[in-house]
């Protein structure tokens, strides 16, 4: 795959076109509108015409209250709201189909990223159609580690999807992907299903080394035995449709980079 090293920041500031972030958010009424701000603040440095779009996922708590109070001070923060909770995948799926910018980046609600970091991201925009962050130091419980570990080398097994961090939570996508990829998943298999479905029609992904924080305030949920189990039901249900489809992509296999 090369060389797997993230390069050193741009000297010069960043100033991308157009970039919409999509912030799923469950539950996050402790988190959201500082996420929301930083947000907010790095886009205002990065990027000419920006917008964040939060999807707020059938929260029981007052997650869409908070971001209300940040849209009524800054329209370009836009809120989506879901009826019911119906998993990560569907939130993204929302999020994006209301992303109106040229490129479209996500990533979580719960203060685990830096969003100043998209500085990394946004310089390979110009050659690559995915930037994907990595977790450099992965900041989260030995067991969560453990688990995503091994879902990681199944995923890579089953649908050789080629890059290092499936799950990671901060990727930024050239907008004619997201429109030509038709995302199915519901809930956590939604990364595995983007990146093989990109790899088999040949999209070029580079990857990027980020910073990664632990949870401080809000509770995980991608570790629960439901989430779990979801996502090894996707699995099994889009084996036939995402594995088609890579093992037909091979030729896109070298425009993986690192």
């Amino acid at each position: 795959m090369g060389d797997t090293r993230s390069p050193d920041p741009p000297r010069e500031p960043v100033v991308h076109p157009s970039l919409s972030i999509v912030l799923p958010a469950f539950n996050e009424s402790a988190n959201v509108a500082d996420a929301v701000g930083g947000a907010v603040s790095a886009l205002g440095l990065l990027v000419r015409d920006w917008e964040v779009v939060v999807v707020d996922d059938g929260s029981s708590d007052d997650t869409a209250a908070r971001v209300e109070d940040w849209s009524e001070r800054e329209p370009r923060v836009r809120l989506v709201r879901h009826s019911r909770n119906r998993g990560y995948g569907a939130a993204l799926r929302s999020g994006f189909r209301a992303a109106r910018k040229d490129h479209v980046f996500f990533t979580d609600s719960d203060l685990q990223f830096d969003l100043g970091e998209l500085r990394l991201l946004l310089p390979h925009t110009r050659r690559f159609d995915i930037v994907a962050g990595y977790r450099q130091q992965r900041q989260d419980p030995w067991n969560r580690r453990l688990n995503a570990w091994a879902w990681g080398r199944l995923v890579d097994t089953v649908f050789d999807v080629g890059v290092r961090d499936v799950n990671c939570a901060f990727k930024v996508f050239r907008r004619e992907v997201l429109d030509r990829i038709s995302i199915r998943s519901d809930g956590a298999f939604v990364n595995t299903e983007i990146l093989a479905k990109a790899r088999a029609q040949g999209y070029s992904v580079r990857q990027v080394a980020v910073t990664h924080f632990p949870r401080t305030l809000g509770e995980q949920t991608g570790a629960r035995p439901r989430v779990v189990a979801r996502a090894f039901l996707e699995l099994g249900l889009l084996y036939g449709d995402v594995r088609g489809i890579a093992s037909r992509g091979r030729v896109g296999e070298a425009a993986f980079t690192r």
